[in-house]
């Protein structure tokens, strides 16, 4: 009878050893950094007698959870083309709303009116999106060209 026991019990360690293996494997094969998919960038010029917008709208996924999605619209012809954007340089820019999609994602829009005077005072040709994402942990993902529009 001893013998069966002991047996049984050097069984019962090879599988739990094995599915904590597994569970390890599995866990070590997320990736803690927010992850971006299906951005997109709409940008509408005012015309006569209405003011024009932008909006830009990205699912983020975390598995901690998303805290937060900051989103700046940058020239190419700026400043951020010779000296690339920071997660420093985000942190005091303007963020999205966020809503539950589902699981460990969001779903982020961010939305800014533009007016004539806006238009005529910025730089025309190609602008980026950048986007800062941090999850509830604490972990980042910059793009600082999620999404491009262009101003004519």
């Amino acid at each position: 009878m001893s013998r069966r026991i002991a047996l049984s019990v050097i069984a019962g360690v090879v599988v739990l050893g094995g599915a904590g293996a597994f569970a390890l494997a599995y866990a070590g094969d997320q990736d803690p950094a927010p992850a971006l998919s299906h951005s997109a960038v709409r940008y509408t010029a005012p015309g006569a007698g209405h003011k024009g917008s932008l909006s830009f709208t990205t699912e983020v996924t975390a598995p901690s959870g998303v805290k937060s999605l900051k989103v700046l619209a940058w020239p190419e012809r700026s400043e951020f083309a010779g000296k690339p954007l920071t997660a420093e340089d985000m942190a005091s820019v303007e963020s999205a709303t966020c809503t539950p999609a589902g699981g460990h994602t969001v779903r982020c829009v961010y939305g800014e009116a533009v007016s004539a005077a806006d238009v005529a005072s910025s730089a025309h040709g190609t602008w980026h999106i950048a986007v800062l994402a941090t999850a509830k942990d604490g972990h980042t993902t910059l793009d600082t060209e999620a999404a491009d529009f262009t101003v004519a």
